[in-house]
């Protein structure tokens, strides 16, 4: 099972992520555990400066920005 977090302090830019990542599993069909990461230390310990942020099993995919869903998915399934 995939573990999907998203950092970031609850900004629009955050949200909108979090939305397109859980519409992104759904269409794959994957099964995932999600976790919101607000925590600044936390969120820097990943080594992320710019949130919102993707991290996909311990990677951080995408930083700064609300990638496409097909990047999302792209992203996910690798």
């Amino acid at each position: 099972m995939k573990e999907i977090k998203i950092l970031g302090t609850g900004c629009p830019k955050c949200k909108k992520l979090m939305e397109q990542t859980k519409q992104a599993v759904a269409e794959l069909g994957l099964e995932c555990n999600f976790e919101k990461i607000e925590d600044i230390q936390k969120i820097i310990a990943y080594g992320v400066m710019m949130t919102p942020a993707l991290v996909v099993d311990g990677q951080v995919k995408a930083t700064g920005k609300v990638p496409s869903l097909d990047d999302i998915k792209t992203m996910i399934s690798q």
